[in-house]
């Protein structure tokens, strides 16, 4: 058996191993209020999450953004992540067999209108403001450049044409203002600007982890700055919000920051805890982001954009924020 095969195999292993723990659903008691689920729709103002909490874990939930530590409406939607923006909802969620998963889309009503298969584990997943443009990062393994280890694919389409882009990999790549191949392209965590054309994503090669913003009309992608990870625009459209590796070394852990994109300033935030999350915009000074406590449960916190202020626990039990208008 060669090291290539041998690699896929322990690989596909390790995937489904990852799959099992990452299903496990506990069964610790909680006090997390629960309303009646009926009627759900994706109008605000409201924040839609995955829920962590006993009893509803895992299901697609929504409470009120004036109240969020309060009742939490429960939909039938069973998901690993979600958002939503402009009308438009995406579930990541298993499809069938234990290691098979899929995008589903959702009306404003969370009614699936369209399901894609994924190959890997669901990570991230982000609508355009205006929900037409919908994208998703999955974990997949068996990469024989990557020793077996786990890798990314970003893939994003445009609801309204059905054009699709299965994996950001097939786009052209400029590096620092030279083109660019390599074969151990990795990109993740797509955030739409607001023409529906261009995003931000984070792309990884050679051990250094870039901002990129891409083209989807010219099929480009190109580098910004460096050690950002899971950018997650702002609404007005100048700022991003993203993690960033402690000493430019992501096994130090992650700090929350913010970029000012006409200056390239980086100002840290509050949160010294580490954030392995793509950070999601409450408003146009607040962000939000979850903190794991345990294999199978997190807390939604919010910080102030400007770095003021402290971390403040905004739902419980809960992970993958969306505000909803």
């Amino acid at each position: 058996m060669t090291r290539r095969v041998l690699g896929a195999i322990l690989g596909a292993i390790l995937l489904a191993a990852v799959a099992v723990i990452y299903g496990i659903y506990t069964t610790t008691a909680d006090r997390t209020p629960v309303a009646a689920a009926s009627g759900l729709t994706l109008t605000g103002p409201r924040i839609m999450f995955r829920s962590t909490a006993a009893g509803s874990k895992g299901r697609l939930a929504l409470v009120a953004k004036d109240d969020p530590g309060g009742p939490r409406d429960v939909s039938p939607l069973s998901c690993l992540r979600v958002y939503a923006a402009g009308g438009t909802g995406t579930c990541l969620r298993p499809d069938g067999a234990l290691t098979t998963y899929q995008v589903a889309f959702l009306d404003r009503n969370l009614q699936v209108q369209k399901a894609i298969p994924l190959v890997g584990i669901p990570n991230r997943t982000r609508v355009s403001a205006d929900g037409r443009m919908a994208a998703w990062t999955v974990f997949v393994a068996g990469d024989s450049y990557n020793n077996g280890r786990f890798s990314t694919r970003s893939g994003l389409i445009d609801l309204q044409t059905q054009d699709m882009v299965d994996s950001l990999e097939f786009l052209s790549v400029t590096l620092n203002g030279h083109p660019y191949q390599a074969a151990d392209l990795n990109f993740w965590g797509i955030t739409f600007t607001a023409d529906d054309n261009r995003f931000y994503a984070t792309m990884s090669t050679a051990g250094h982890r870039y901002l990129v913003e891409g083209d989807i009309a010219a099929k480009t992608v190109h580098t910004i700055t460096e050690n950002v990870e899971c950018p997650s625009l702002s609404p007005d459209g100048r700022r991003i919000a993203f993690k960033s590796a402690i000493d430019d070394n992501p096994a130090k852990g992650w700090r929350l920051t913010v970029l000012d994109l006409a200056t390239g300033t980086r100002t840290p935030l509050a949160e010294s805890r580490t954030v392995d999350d793509q950070p999601t915009w409450l408003d146009a000074s607040t962000i939000a982001y979850a903190i794991p406590h345990g294999p199978a449960d997190a807390d939604i916190w919010s910080v102030r954009a400007d770095g003021s202020g402290r971390p403040t626990l905004l739902i419980p039990h809960a992970e993958s924020p969306a505000p909803l208008s």
